[in-house]
């Protein structure tokens, strides 16, 4: 089963294969590089972890780190994707796609976050954001009308953000680098599928090799056959038990 996730899935690395068969139902210690070699027919790479970030103590806080990414469309017209992640699950809320930001448009669609969790931002204590301009002082308003202290980062130290800059490292680098998008209905679209698959499939680490969406660890029984869906047109795999 290694070997053949690794030869499907060429761009994945160990740790990514050793969260697949977690979420198969199969009983595998956590790997070191290169113990999941065999024979010498599969050499999986281990992914470098970005170092630096906030301290401990906030780490264990609830709380949304946000900010801008860009995306480059075929036509070389450049689109900008506003996203907060929830740290405690790295659930990742995509909160809007446009070519041209503005402050009045970024704070509406924080408003439009803060309606669609209603109750559930009360377990939110932080929003870490960058300095970019568009954060203005109406959207660090309507966070602290809700309860949340907005936190600026220094400038220059996005380490300062790891959250979501890690988050977007892996966007580009499974999603949008490997795509050609045509405009922002397209991205728009493109984003919400990869952040389904994010959200309730991809496995992480921090969660045990758990996806955000996933709170519970399951019993998977291994007498049922594996099923495979592709994302994105085959860009990604997923792999199941069939029910």
């Amino acid at each position: 089963m290694v070997v053949h996730l690794t030869r499907e899935n060429p761009a994945w690395g160990y740790r990514r294969v050793h969260g697949e068969l977690i979420r198969l139902g199969y009983q595998a210690k956590r790997p070191y590089a290169g113990s999941f070699a065999a024979g010498g027919s599969a050499r999986l790479r281990h992914a470098p972890t970005p170092r630096g970030g906030p301290s401990c103590g906030l780490r264990r806080t609830v709380c949304w780190p946000s900010t801008f990414f860009h995306v480059d469309t075929v036509s070389l017209k450049r689109l900008y994707v506003l996203f907060v992640m929830e740290v405690a699950t790295r659930h990742v809320h995509i909160l809007g796609v446009t070519a041209h930001p503005t402050g009045a448009r970024t704070v509406q669609q924080a408003r439009n976050l803060l309606m669609d969790l209603g109750d559930r931002v009360r377990s939110f204590r932080f929003l870490i954001r960058d300095r970019v301009a568009k954060f203005t002082g109406a959207f660090d308003a309507d966070f602290a009308g809700a309860g949340v202290t907005v936190l600026k980062i220094r400038p220059r130290t996005p380490r300062a953000n790891c959250y979501a800059e890690r988050w977007v490292r892996t966007v580009r680098a499974e999603c949008t680098d490997r795509m050609l998008i045509y405009g922002e209905r397209h991205l728009h679209s493109v984003l919400g599928e990869y952040v389904d698959h994010y959200n309730r499939h991809r496995p992480h680490q921090s969660r045990v090799q758990r996806p955000p969406d996933h709170d519970e660890q399951t019993a998977v029984p291994l007498e049922d056959r594996i099923e495979l869906r592709r994302v994105l047109g085959g860009l990604i795999n997923e792999y199941h038990r069939a029910a």
